[in-house]
């Protein structure tokens, strides 16, 4: 896709944000391009896409490359340039003509992969050079897949170091990231700010009127083997394996709809929750949709050989845009028993909908979710304390809670650091306590 026109040497200030595009879709995919919205109702925004990432085969979610899962867009008041691939002619080159042109006060890097950083080293030179402040927005000091090759740990270590000499700002999303990147890199005299994930409250609603929950067949018959919805061979992001149909909100608990949501990988404790579940009472039900990275497939084998099986489905594939909103209105409660984590995608989508979350009290997530009425916290790598917390905040099953996080905010803590950095920024805004979702609703309107 070419770039968007340009706009005159007039007006707000100008931010040119690089991050991951559409065609290797992930979380940051999403981040960059709400984030880009966000900071489009304040300031003149460009957008960077890192288009190729990598060499397909050495994705992880390399079947579903190129395909289109996502709905969301950019605002058409940002200016795409879309985009970089990793070997670099001539694509790196056509983005630092674009930077040019553009000419941006400030370049604000995503960082989230090691791929990117041959890139935005180019990026950050040529930034220099043309007299653009250069900030890095950390979502982790390092991947938790990368880092456990040393090879790629020692390339990120190395040459992120001339990267980081040319910043002038950071924006993490806790105070416990900002712990762990000055804990790793000399980052002295740069001045930081933290910027709260703001919501993912953009997904589809399901058009389907409230009503009472149908009775449950009284004659159904029980599965023997738990729900196993694999890719199918059809085209990407088809409804192979159906998304549940949005149901109200029970009137009783005599069914407890727990939800796991997000990538498959070793950090994210899936198997604490497979184990844990197996322990749970009769009416409770599970669903587990995400697909498998860094070849983790005990979560897989556990489910399949948990004596709760049948009360388990599966969706072992990463799933369109379209069903998302589908599988959130179908839960009574999120879990998220991660070993660690800076964000997670998963919690905000979870909190966009109201819905109570269990989650893990670790990394970032404890300020990303304290200020959630939602929250049960437990602690992390002990399955029978995930399940007395899934018992516990069964209390909270029907109740919607409104969500804390906004892009307002977001947006009015890169105002901070732009000033800090010496940036002519416009007198901030009033700040509201708003994402999309500012009242409590009940689903399937939840947004």
């Amino acid at each position: 896709m070419p770039a968007s026109p340009l706009p005159d040497g007039d007006g707000p200030t100008r931010i040119v944000v690089v991050g991951s595009g559409w065609r290797f879709l992930s979380g940051i995919s999403y981040y960059t391009c709400r984030l880009s919205n966000a900071l489009a109702t304040r300031y003149e925004v460009g957008a960077i896409l890192m288009r190729q990432l990598l060499p397909t085969r050495l994705y992880p979610g390399r079947a579903r490359v190129g395909h289109r899962l996502n709905a969301l867009s950019y605002d058409p008041r940002v200016h795409v340039f879309d985009g970089i691939d990793w070997w670099g002619v001539p694509s790196l080159l056509r983005a630092v003509l674009f930077l040019r042109s553009f000419r941006p006060e400030v370049l604000v890097l995503q960082w989230w992969t090691g791929a990117v950083l041959h890139s935005y080293l180019v990026l950050a030179l040529a930034a220099r050079a043309l007299g653009i402040r250069v900030v890095v927005e950390f979502h982790e000091v390092q991947d938790t897949g990368e880092a456990q090759h040393r090879w790629a740990t020692l390339y990120c270590r190395t040459l992120i170091k001339p990267l980081l000499r040319r910043i002038s700002g950071v924006i993490v999303h806790s105070a416990f990231d900002r712990t762990a990147l000055r804990s790793t890199y000399d980052l002295a005299g740069v001045p930081d700010e933290i910027a709260l994930h703001g919501p993912f409250d953009h997904h589809e609603r399901a058009a389907v009127p409230p009503a009472r929950r149908a009775p449950e067949p009284a004659s159904a018959p029980a599965p023997t083997s738990a729900h196993i919805c694999a890719p199918s061979a059809s085209a990407p992001g088809s409804a192979s394996a159906a998304a549940p149909a949005p149901r109200a909100v029970p009137t009783t608990h005599d069914q407890v709809r727990l939800l796991f949501f997000g990538t498959i990988r070793p950090y994210k404790g899936l198997e604490d929750l497979v184990e844990a579940f197996g322990r749970l009472p009769q009416h409770y039900t599970l669903t587990v949709v995400g697909e498998t990275w860094e070849g983790w497939t005990l979560p897989a084998a556990m489910i399949a050989a948990s004596p709760a099986a049948s009360r388990i489905t599966f969706v072992n594939r990463y799933v369109a845009d379209s069903e998302v909103d589908d599988f959130f209105a179908a839960a009574d409660m999120v879990v998220l028993p991660y070993r660690r984590s800076s964000a997670s995608g998963p919690l905000h989508i979870a909190m966009s909908h109201g819905l109570p979350v269990v989650v893990t009290a670790v990394g970032g997530l404890v300020e990303a979710a304290s200020a959630y009425a939602g929250t049960t916290f437990v602690t992390s790598g002990s399955p029978a304390a995930l399940g007395e917390a899934i018992v516990s905040a069964t209390a909270n099953v029907g109740r919607r809670h409104t969500d804390p996080s906004s892009w307002e905010k977001s947006v009015a803590a890169f105002t901070r650091l732009f000033a800090r950095m010496g940036v002519p920024v416009a007198q901030d805004a009033e700040i509201t306590a708003s994402s999309n979702q500012t009242v409590p609703v009940f689903s399937p309107d939840l947004r």
